[in-house]
């Protein structure tokens, strides 16, 4: 649906994991990003665990988000999937209703616009190959470096924030060391908060995904208004 002029333009953005106050972090961290004229709004899964970590959950967490957009589509112009595998995204945008994004994809485009070489840190190891294979859907393949993933139980890593950036500064280090990537995005929503601190802690790009993701909805939207 297109922007309503009796209200603000209103983004909703699903976190496929369960934890309330993860979406409440991914909620603030996408005000922050947000231009004047937009709202934003977070729904959370209730049948999802509450960080996904293997291709199963990442899979299963797909119904539920298609679920959470279709019940929402009427009260908002733009949706965000924030979570890096994007699960639900085709779905709702195979669906009639609002513009829709996920960070997974947002991020990349990021990251990899011009040709810029780029790279993947990240704390779960088993969903490493549906991180590969993101780029090779969005036509990227030849400027992605590989992913690096941060050393450590990523539930232990999510309790203990001071553990976890520095673990993914050790994996942002190595994509940018070893593999040459000259922008590395910070792979997961719940990871949002690590993400910022890590953009002051390196001279190359470290890619946030959900300001990623909101950038790219807001643009989609000025054009489909101006259209």
């Amino acid at each position: 649906m297109a922007p309503n002029s009796g209200r603000r333009t209103r983004i909703l953005l699903i976190n496929p994991n369960c934890r309330e106050a993860t979406t409440a972090m991914m909620v603030a961290i996408a005000k922050s990003a947000m231009t004047d004229g937009f709202d934003i709004v977070g729904a959370t899964a209730s049948r999802a665990p509450q960080m996904i970590v293997t291709p199963d959950a990442l899979e299963a967490a797909a119904p539920e988000v298609a679920e959470i957009a279709q019940a929402r589509e009427r009260a908002c112009d733009g949706i965000i999937v924030a979570a890096f595998g994007d699960p639900g995204l085709n779905a709702i945008r195979a669906a009639t209703g609002p513009l829709a994004v996920g960070i997974g994809e947002s991020s990349m485009l990021e990251a990899g616009a011009n040709g810029r070489r780029f790279g993947v840190a990240t704390t779960t190891p088993l969903l490493k190959s549906k991180i590969d294979a993101l780029p090779d859907a969005l036509g990227l393949r030849s400027g992605y470096t590989g992913t690096h993933l941060a050393e450590g139980d990523p539930q232990d890593l999510m309790r203990d924030p001071a553990q976890l950036c520095a673990a993914l500064a050790g994996a942002v280090e190595a994509c940018i060391a070893q593999d040459g990537a000259e922008a590395v995005i910070i792979g997961g929503g719940p990871l949002g908060e690590a993400a910022r601190e890590l953009q002051t802690m390196f001279a190359m790009p470290v890619i946030a995904p959900i300001p990623s993701a909101v950038a790219r909805i807001i643009r989609l939207i000025a054009a489909r208004t101006a259209s």
